[in-house]
C-alpha cells in the first residue's frame, strides 16, 4: 500500500530546491511512498487528510529580516499537530523545522527538545551514532535543548563550536517523532549518509 507524505519544506534562509532533491534521494531509497508538497500556511488543514508522515523543515518566522518578525504557528496550530502525532502519524522536524520554535510549549513538548542557537561563521562538523557511519560536512552546526532523559538519541554532532544532540526519536501517544538537525548547505544535504538518516527516519515513522 502506497504510504503519503506531506513535505513542507524550505524558508526565507533554507533553499526549498535543495532541501526537495535531498527528500526526492532518500524516496528513491523506499518502496510505495507518495509525496505531496505543503506550505506553513496550509500545513494544519492539510493534516485533515491523514498523511502518514509529515516532513517539517522550515522555522517559524516568516519574515526575519523585518522590523517586525511574523510567524506561522499559535497554539492552535500547535496543538493540531500534536492531536496529529497522538493519533498515530508520524513527524520529522528536520533542521529548520526545530527552529523559533521555542516559546510554543506544545510544540516543543512533543518533539522533547528545540534549537537553541549556531555560531554565525559555518564550521566543519562531525556527525555520528550507534547506527550511521560517521560523516563530515561544513554545516550551520546547531545547538539544540533537547530531553534526553525522555527520547531516544541516535545521532550526536561536534565541530570547534562544541559537541550537541543532532538526532533523536521517540514514540507520542499512537505516533512517533524524529528530530534530525543537519543540514544547512548543498554538501550536507545531498551527502549520501544524510540522504540515508532522512530515508531511515521516513521509514521508522512507517513500521
Amino acid at each position: 500500500m502506497t504510504k503519503r507524505v506531506l513535505a513542507v519544506l524550505g524558508d526565507f534562509y533554507h533553499k526549498e530546491e535543495l532541501a526537495n532533491q535531498a527528500l526526492d534521494a532518500a524516496v528513491q531509497q523506499l518502496d510505495q511512498i507518495k509525496v505531496e508538497y505543503g506550505t506553513v500556511q496550509n500545513l494544519v488543514t492539510s493534516l485533515q487528510t491523514k498523511p502518514d508522515v509529515v516532513i517539517l523543515f522550515a522555522e517559524n518566522r516568516l519574515n526575519p529580516q523585518e522590523q517586525v518578525v511574523n510567524t506561522w504557528m499559535d497554539d492552535a496550530a500547535a496543538k493540531a499537530i500534536h492531536t496529529y502525532v497522538s493519533e498515530g502519524g508520524g513527524w520529522i522536524a528536520w533542521h529548520s523545522g526545530l527552529a523559533s520554535y521555542e516559546n510554543i510549549q506544545e510544540y516543543t513538548s512533543l518533539l522533547r527538545g528545540y534549537f537553541k542557537h549556531h555560531p554565525e561563521k559555518h564550521q566543519i562538523v562531525t556527525y555520528y551514532g550507534d547506527s550511521i557511519d560517521s560523516f563530515e560536512i561544513l554545516d550551520e552546526h546547531y545547538f539544540v535543548h533537547c530531553d534526553v532523559d525522555n527520547t531516544n538519541v541516535f545521532l550526536k554532532s561536534e565541530s570547534v563550536d562544541g559537541s550537541s544532540i543532532a538526532g533523536w526519536e521517540h514514540p507520542v501517544g499512537e505516533g512517533r517523532v524524529v528530530c534530525l538537525a543537519p543540514a544547512h548547505r548543498e554538501e550536507g544535504l545531498l551527502h549520501p549518509t544524510l540522504v540515508k538518516l532522512l530515508a531511515n527516519s521516513i521509514k521508522s515513522l512507517l513500521r
